[in-house]
Parts: C-alpha cells; sequence; structure tokens
C-alpha cells in the first residue's frame, strides 16, 4: 500500500506541474496578444498625438488667412480712396484748365498753376494708389497659401481621426489585420501633415 500511496502522490504532482506547464503556455500566448496591444496602444497615442498637432496648424493658417484677407481688404479699401482722390485731381486739373483757357487773363496763370499743381498731386495719387494695388495682391496671394495649407492640415486631421476609429475597431474586436489598416490609413494622414508643413 506504501507504493501506491506514493505513486498516487507522484501521479499527483506530475499533473500539477503538466497544469503550470500548461497555464505557463497559455499565458505567453496572453503575453504575445497583450504584446500588440500595446503597440496599437502607442501606435493610437501617436496618430492622437499628430491629430492634435495638425488641428492646432489648420486653425492657426485658418486664422492666418482670415486676416490677411481682412489686410487685403484694407488695402483695397485705400487704394479705392486714393484712385477717388486721383479722378478728383484729374477733374480739377481740367475745371482749372479750361478757366484758364476762357477766363480773363488776369486769372489765367493763376489757373493754369492751379491744374499744374492738381496734376502733380495726381500723379503722386497714382503711385500710392498703384502701391496699395501691389499690396492687395500680395495679401491675397499670402491668404490662398495659407489657406491652401490650411486644407492639407484638415485633410491630415480627417484622416488621422479615421485611423483612430480603425484602431479602436481593432482593439475591441482583436483583430490584427485591422490594426494595420489603421496604421496604413495613418501613414496617409501623415502625408498629409509632411505636405501641410512643407507648404508652412
Amino acid at each position: 500500500m506504501p507504493e501506491e500511496a506514493l505513486e498516487t502522490q507522484d501521479v499527483q504532482e506530475l499533473k500539477e506541474r503538466l497544469e503550470e506547464a500548461r497555464e505557463h503556455g497559455e499565458g505567453g500566448a496572453d503575453r504575445k496578444a497583450n504584446a500588440w496591444t500595446l503597440w496599437l496602444s502607442l501606435s493610437t497615442a501617436v496618430i492622437a498625438v499628430l491629430a492634435a498637432i495638425a488641428s492646432l496648424e489648420a486653425g492657426a493658417n485658418a486664422n492666418d488667412a482670415i486676416l490677411r484677407k481682412d489686410d487685403a481688404i484694407l488695402h483695397q479699401s485705400r487704394a479705392g480712396d486714393a484712385w477717388a482722390h486721383y479722378q478728383a485731381a484729374g477733374i480739377k486739373s481740367v475745371v482749372y484748365t479750361t478757366q484758364a483757357a476762357s477766363g480773363p487773363p488776369d486769372l489765367a496763370a493763376r489757373w493754369q498753376a492751379e491744374a499744374e499743381h492738381e496734376r502733380s498731386v495726381q500723379k503722386d495719387l497714382k503711385e500710392a494708389a498703384d502701391a496699395e494695388d501691389v499690396r492687395v495682391e500680395e495679401m491675397d496671394e499670402k491668404a490662398a497659401h495659407k489657406l491652401h495649407v490650411h486644407h492639407e492640415f484638415a485633410k491630415s486631421v480627417t484622416v488621422f481621426q479615421v485611423s483612430i476609429a480603425l484602431a479602436a475597431i481593432a482593439a475591441l474586436t482583436r483583430r490584427k489585420p485591422m490594426w494595420w489598416v489603421s496604421l496604413a490609413v495613418g501613414v496617409t494622414g501623415l502625408v498629409f501633415f509632411a505636405m501641410g508643413l512643407s507648404l508652412s
């Protein structure tokens, strides 16, 4: 009987060891599964950070575009004023020239001098108006460029958000291929992000 008890005890120990080994084997699979979910979490966090940065850049560039467009409107208003003064000086010059030609000789010299003065004022006003027109074009071009940069960053934000959603689906369903799709979409967002940075 003692031999049977020993054998039973040995068998029992062997069963316990086999059970522990099996649990460790399954634990290894869990660790392996946890390893890719760890990478999933880290990649999603990186994509979320990039999305936040892209969102800030998109907003900043949109604000810059608005400010530059406002500057263009201001310069357009100044150019309009300068052109109005230019036309007024031209009209005054014609009026003085006409009066000098048809008026009394004692006032003709004075009116002719006034006509010359208005022509010189008109020349200065034309230069000012032309300069304002150039500024309007510059500001419009800068506003359009900033808006283009804004669109590149906005596209990257959208694509990053899709990537994050796909990563969430991968985490919930425990489907590793979905994570790879999420990473591929994230790389596409990174391309738009890099294009925005290169245009800034």
